[in-house]
């Protein structure tokens, strides 16, 4: 069985959603999410949904194939395909943790794991804004001062105790879409009357570096601490369900 969850976009954040609620309700102090798109969606922050225009983009988008999806981490549009791995980490902050520099630390927590594999995998990756790119920021995990790996995060607090807990994602550019994708961010921005326009030449695809780039995700999961068994999905689990892989 695969490691990586096959599920449609609106099913992945579904399944990133339950696994914040995990951790948020203390069932869980730590979870670890590995999914791919069956589908394609441009993905964005609930706030876009109120611009002037968001209809008329939304029906554009979706009539090039990329229906909108909302999700519940902030950012700007991004889009998801079957090129795409996602990383959903969610854990209860630590009671000796700093709060003051919690959202650095979850960045650095999702991305130094990417960052080691890349490593392993003889590649030297950075971490910064790349101007151009969709969903920009300065926890981008980069190839050759390009973007690969676009990261978000979600925190709620714990009604019981108090404990802050986070939701951080990273998606991962594994297949070379920039052109499909930054057409439709773009396309977007647009519909809905803004200015800012991305550029292809700002994002790369792992398989632009590496080989068999699907494969070398089996390695990934270890460099998270989790072995591999922890994070597959339990025995008879559909696409379409969101049960998850803690």
């Amino acid at each position: 069985m695969s490691p990586i969850w096959r599920l449609s976009v609106e099913a992945g954040l579904e399944a990133e959603r339950q696994l914040l609620d995990a951790v948020h309700t203390g069932e869980e102090e730590r979870g670890l999410l590995f999914w791919r798109p069956s589908d394609r969606a441009l993905v964005m922050p609930r706030r876009f949904s109120r611009l002037p225009g968001f209809l008329v983009a939304d029906i554009g988008c979706a009539a090039l194939g990329w229906p909108i999806a909302l999700r519940d981490t902030g950012g700007e549009p991004v889009p998801q395909s079957p090129a795409v791995l996602n990383v959903a980490l969610a854990y209860a902050l630590p009671v000796e943790d700093d709060e003051q520099a919690r959202i650095e630390h979850a960045y650095l927590g999702l991305c130094e794991p990417i960052c080691q594999w890349l490593r392993e995998l003889g590649l030297v990756p950075g971490l910064g804004e790349v101007p151009g790119a969709f969903c920009d920021g300065r926890f981008n995990v980069t190839l050759g001062r390009r973007k690969l790996v676009g990261t978000a995060q979600r925190w709620r607090r714990r009604a019981a105790g108090g404990r802050l807990v986070v939701l951080v994602h990273g998606a991962i550019l594994l297949e070379d879409e920039r052109e499909t994708m930054v057409d439709v961010v773009n396309r977007f921005y647009q519909g809905c009357g803004l200015d800012q326009r991305c550029r292809a030449t700002s994002h790369v695809a792992l398989d632009e570096w590496v080989t068999s780039v699907w494969s070398e995700t089996a390695s990934l999961g270890s460099c998270f601490g989790t072995p591999r068994e922890s994070w597959l999905p339990p025995a008879g689990a559909g696409k379409s369900q969101a049960r998850l892989a803690i």
